[in-house]
């Protein structure tokens, strides 16, 4: 488990990310929340929008200062939406990989230096199983999240050496406000195609992230994927 109790969260003030911010609390860390909303669960928090790699860079050195030395960081802020790829627009391409890929990025270049120079730290990205499944009317969304594992897994040959590990967890279908009621991964005859019969819970997502944060100091590059059996 790593030494430095600090840990990063973006995206913290709803669904996936806030579950994992209120999960690493109880374990006993000093939770920094980032979000373009705000955040109430932690003791430190930033409204910031992750695609501003200086607003991330500032945001993370004020948490250092605050709380300590970053000892985790939790890729987690994102955005959904369908859509056929004839009808995906430049714009949302584009935003799309910002969000997901550049987000991840900015994040994992804030907290490395300090992680590398104590020779110790765990950084996760949150991805989707749709990055491994792909999905219909999901094109730029699962390229972002494919995209993530990608640069996840170069950053973890990278900085394994000096004892820094890098991880991700691709989760399913998710019961977030992200999905709308309407969503079609909350239709019955979705959920009944999936082995456990329901889409996955942001507490179930935020124990896969605690693990590699706290017990799985044997993972390097790896992909846990809590996804109610949609993909096995």
């Amino acid at each position: 488990m790593n030494a430095a109790r600090t840990a990063v969260v973006t995206g913290a003030a709803s669904g996936i990310g806030r579950a994992v911010a209120r999960d690493l609390t109880l374990r006993g860390w000093q939770v920094a929340g980032l979000d373009r909303a705000p955040v109430t669960d932690c003791p430190f928090s930033v409204e910031l929008d992750v695609t501003d790699a200086g607003a991330v860079a500032e945001a993370v050195r004020d948490a250092e200062a605050t709380l300590g030395p970053v000892g985790a960081a939790i890729s987690v802020a994102g955005h959904y939406e369908m859509a056929p790829v004839g009808d995906i627009s430049p714009e949302s391409w584009h935003l799309m990989l910002r969000v997901h890929l550049g987000g991840l990025l900015h994040l994992s270049r804030a907290v490395l230096p300090g992680m590398l120079q104590h020779g110790d730290g765990s950084v996760v990205a949150v991805s989707s199983e749709l990055a491994v499944g792909g999905g219909s009317d999901d094109a730029h969304y699962a390229a972002a999240k494919g995209a993530i594992i990608g640069l996840a897994r170069s950053l973890a040959a990278e900085v394994a050496p000096s004892g820094v590990r890098v991880n991700v967890v691709a989760p399913g279908p998710t019961d977030t406000p992200l999905l709308a009621e309407d969503s079609p991964w909350r239709a019955p005859e979705y959920l009944a195609t999936l082995p456990l019969r329901r889409l996955v819970q942001p507490d179930e997502v935020a124990r896969c992230v605690a693990f590699l944060v706290e017990e799985g100091t044997f993972c390097v590059g790896e992909v846990l994927n809590p996804n109610a059996g949609a993909v096995i």
